[in-house]
C-alpha cells in the first residue's frame, strides 16, 4: 500500500509532537527472539517492550511500599 506525502508529513508531525523516542539496543540475534516472543503474544516489538517496562515499573513500585 503506497502511502502519500501528506499522510507521510501528518504522522511525523503527530509523532514529533506525541512521543518520545528511545533507542534500545541489543546483542546481535536478540532482535529476532524479542520479535518472535512479542507475536506469541499478538504483539508489535514495541508494544511488547512498552508492557514490560510498564509491568516492571508498577512491580518495583508495590515492593517499594
Amino acid at each position: 500500500m503506497t502511502v502519500s506525502k501528506a499522510q507521510q508529513k501528518a504522522t511525523a508531525k503527530y509523532i514529533k509532537n506525541n512521543l518520545d523516542e528511545i533507542k534500545v539496543r541489543v546483542p546481535k540475534g536478540r532482535k529476532e527472539e524479542i520479535k518472535a516472543h512479542a507475536e506469541t503474544k499478538g504483539e508489535s516489538v514495541n508494544g511488547f517492550i512498552a508492557r514490560a517496562i510498564d509491568e516492571t515499573m508498577q512491580r518495583d513500585k508495590e515492593q517499594q511500599s
